[in-house]
């Protein structure tokens, strides 16, 4: 079963965002600084977990789609005997 990229990406970026943020915070670092460095860390992060999990579903489609063409091949070779 494919995963649902949107959300998942969503939550990842959502928790780098707040990571970061917590980092920048306890480094003293100004609000705004923190604010920036947490938006671009949290899209980065919303494009990286985008493109991973779009491989991971491409690996899991191909999974399934080999696996049903052996459930056909041993269908078709068990009626034939």
């Amino acid at each position: 079963m494919p995963l649902h990229v949107k959300s998942i990406a969503v939550s990842i970026a959502v928790i780098c965002f707040f990571g970061l943020s917590l980092i920048g915070w306890i480094s003293g670092l100004s609000p705004f600084t923190c604010c920036k460095r947490a938006m671009v860390g949290a899209v980065l992060a919303y494009i990286a977990g985008t493109l991973v999990l779009k491989a991971v579903n491409a690996i899991l489609i191909s999974a399934m789609i080999t696996n049903q063409m052996n459930q056909q091949k041993e269908k078709n070779s068990g009626a034939k005997d």
